[in-house]
């Protein structure tokens, strides 16, 4: 089983995550987004010397791919991309909401509920996905702006989990539903460990030097001409 180091700045809360056969070893946590462009390498440096790894060590090297916040996604992408050309390890890229459903599914253990991830893209706009508890995608990751009538479907037909940093706003639209559950969920890179171990076994790497982030939707600079 692999050793890998797991790396996420998708959104405000950043975390570097380095585990072994399947479990997490240690992780550290950053919860201030500006910092994360200096503190990751710093997080690395740490986390290797406290559980004695070298690069050689490793096997590869995960990233939450997103989508999420533009600058967090380009710092995380760009410090794993840079670690894997200097140590020479292959890229696991790993969709941030399919993370982020695997970490509630891991803390609530409901098999038949599903799963629906909200990432706040601003406004009424979310970043989302459905996932089932075998984590099978049932609606796409996709930008949403949201409606009183989104995810009627879902809750109509069963127990369905809504957390994420976007999902206040969807609490406060949506009509009352008793499927309709919303749980406190804080992003964080240990919840990348079976994904990321999962595609390492089926070799699922990236092409390092053309990899980037899921963006979902194109950037837009707010800044004058």
């Amino acid at each position: 089983m692999p050793l890998i180091l797991h790396i996420d700045t998708a959104t405000t809360i950043g975390s570097v995550c380095l585990s072994k056969d399947g479990q997490p070893l240690q992780t550290l946590v950053n919860d201030k987004q500006q910092d994360h462009a200096a503190s990751m390498v710093l997080f690395v440096q740490e986390i290797m010397r406290e559980q004695q790894v070298k690069p050689e060590d490793l096997d590869a090297i995960a990233v939450s791919a997103g989508p999420g916040s533009y600058t967090g996604l380009r710092v995380g992408v760009a410090t794993a991309k840079g670690l894997c050309y200097s140590w020479e390890k292959p890229l696991i890229a790993v969709s941030t909401l399919q993370m982020m459903a695997q970490g509630l599914l891991s803390r609530v253990e409901d098999t038949d509920a599903l799963y629906c991830p909200m990432l706040d893209a601003r406004r009424m706009e979310v970043y989302t996905a459905v996932y089932d508890a075998s984590l099978h995608t049932i609606v796409a990751p996709h930008a949403l702006i949201l409606s009183p009538e989104a995810f009627s479907e879902q809750v109509s037909a069963k127990k369905t989990y809504f957390f994420g940093n976007g999902s206040d706003k969807w609490q406060q639209l949506m009509p009352p539903h008793s499927n309709a559950l919303f749980v406190p969920y804080i992003l964080n890179a240990a919840d990348m460990v079976p994904l990321a171990t999962a595609a390492y076994e089926r070799k699922a790497f990236e092409d390092v030097a053309y990899f980037s982030p899921f963006y979902l939707k194109p950037f837009h600079s707010t800044m004058k001409k």
